[in-house]
């Protein structure tokens, strides 16, 4: 399904926002993250696949690989972290701790007895234990029941104590919460809530690393038209979207590009944002091959920057998301083969669908000029579903990238 943003604007990015997410913001985060071993120093490309873009009917198709931006495998590694030293920052005032001194293990011992807690779908989780362990802090992650095995001991490789629930992702929010308040340990979610919307901000600001990446990667560009028409991002709670969108928007003003919010049919929690005019909840079962977007409350704090620039909201089934993953494994000539993971691939699944039925591209404004940016979340963060789902190892993908990169 497609629907036009009823209250989407053109204008230059608001001060009421900027107050709260910013691009200065935004690049010391990244400068700050810089400074933690486990991320790719290099940042993550970005790569144009002709041969998609022609076989889609588009001018080009950008795609920035969030798969290398660590061992890690997703975009995840640049939120939970950041958020967790802002907040020992807050917390520990007194200590004037640095970002590279935290990083680096530095103050593990004083920091020993502190604890934060997390729900997760996967790649959240995952990014926050990491980045305690490296820190010296103690880290709690609760897991809902579509939660592989494969992917809790991925989390638990850090070192994280996991906590088993029942019922879906937003049950397990509201259990870690309770934890954390049972318990005297601080919750580090990347979905916010009445009263809790500082740590939120955080993880969302260090997402701003991805849109400056993209920026600088682009050549210089005449005027303030951006290099791309188009902008395809995964929904979830909002967190990333808002941290590209409000990012693009505050660099781009009203010439910013058109901004696509791509979910699971039934974890459509933006898409009834969009309809009721406020945050809500999605009105499916909350349970899609898309692991990472299986969520159903909209976060509060995101919307505030999504309601006023999104231009449309869509929904896609898991089985598009299947032959998306397929499609951008198999390369081709001109294309390079791209591990994505299952929440990597929506919005290559939402722009196929659009340019296979020729009234909904013309609805977005999509034609043969088109330049479409979409971002790769994730690579096989839980590698045998990647295989179950692609017919082909991750690990397979990867050596014919390699075979591809030797020959270009």
């Amino acid at each position: 399904m497609l629907l036009a943003n009823p209250n989407v604007t053109r204008q230059p990015y608001p001060d009421a926002l900027k107050r709260i997410m910013s691009i200065a913001s935004a690049n010391q985060s990244r400068q700050w993250l810089a400074q933690w071993s486990r991320l790719n120093t290099l940042g993550t490309p970005l790569y144009n696949l002709p041969g998609l873009a022609s076989e889609l009917g588009v001018a080009q198709v950008l795609v920035k690989d969030e798969s290398v931006r660590s061992q890690l495998g997703s975009f995840k590694a640049l939120g939970a972290p950041i958020a967790l030293v802002r907040l020992i920052m807050r917390t520990f005032t007194e200590h004037k701790f640095t970002a590279a001194d935290l990083f680096t293990g530095k103050h593990a011992a004083e920091l020993a007895d502190f604890t934060v807690i997390s729900a997760t779908d996967g790649n959240h989780g995952r990014a926050l234990a990491a980045a305690a362990q490296s820190i010296g802090c103690r880290c709690v992650i609760v897991l809902h029941a579509n939660v592989s095995i494969e992917r809790e001991t991925a989390i638990a490789a850090y070192g994280a104590q996991i906590v088993r629930t029942v019922g879906n992702y937003d049950e397990s929010v509201e259990e870690a919460a309770s934890l954390a308040e049972n318990n005297g340990w601080l919750v580090v979610s990347d979905t916010s809530y009445e009263g809790y919307q500082e740590i939120p901000r955080d993880v969302m600001q260090g997402y701003g690393t991805i849109p400056a990446e993209i920026l600088e990667g682009l050549p210089a560009q005449d005027g303030a038209q951006p290099a791309f028409t188009h902008v395809f991002l995964q929904g979830g709670v909002g967190g990333l979207a808002a941290g590209i969108a409000s990012y693009l928007w505050e660099h781009f003003a009203e010439h910013r590009p058109t901004f696509i919010i791509v979910e699971p049919v039934q974890a459509d929690c933006l898409y009834q944002s969009a309809i009721a005019g406020k945050a809500a909840k999605a009105t499916g079962s909350v349970d899609s091959v898309m692991a990472g977007l299986a969520c159903g409350e909209t976060s509060p704090l995101a919307w505030q920057f999504l309601q006023p620039c999104v231009d449309y909201f869509m929904t896609i089934e898991d089985e598009e998301a299947v032959a998306s993953m397929k499609r951008l494994a198999q390369g081709g000539q001109k294309d390079i083969p791209l591990v994505a993971g299952e929440s990597a691939v929506a919005g290559l699944s939402a722009l196929t669908r659009l340019m296979t039925s020729g009234s909904l591209a013309a609805d977005v404004g999509l034609n043969a000029q088109s330049r479409v940016l979409l971002i790769s979340t994730e690579g096989a963060t839980a590698p045998a579903v990647y295989e179950e789902l692609v017919g082909e190892s991750s690990d397979s993908v990867l050596k014919r990238q390699k075979d591809w990169l030797s020959k270009a």
